[in-house]
């Protein structure tokens, strides 16, 4: 198996999106292995995605675990902005 690099990208749909007042939820699904993961702060503005659409998750592995948490996965779009991350 190769080593997941902090440059890969995942592809992966939006299987729904929460609004709220300020940010938007947004639960993603990876196209393969078919993980799950929930990024909560997604930014309002200039964000038009909604279920179906493809957008892209990074990992990263954390030098230090915190807690049982020891990685950092990050949500992009097709022009590779970060919209929002999470720690797994």
């Amino acid at each position: 198996m190769s080593e997941v690099k902090e440059s890969d990208r995942f592809e992966c749909v939006i299987i729904n999106v929460i609004d709220s007042l300020m940010w938007k939820g947004v639960v993603v699904e990876e196209t393969r292995s078919g993980g799950r993961v929930y990024f909560g702060k997604v930014k309002q503005e200039g964000f038009s995605y909604g279920p179906g659409d493809t957008l892209y998750i990074g990992v990263k592995s954390l030098p230090y675990g915190i807690e049982e948490m020891k990685t950092e996965v990050s949500l992009y779009d097709a022009d590779d902005r970060k919209l929002d991350w999470t720690f797994l």
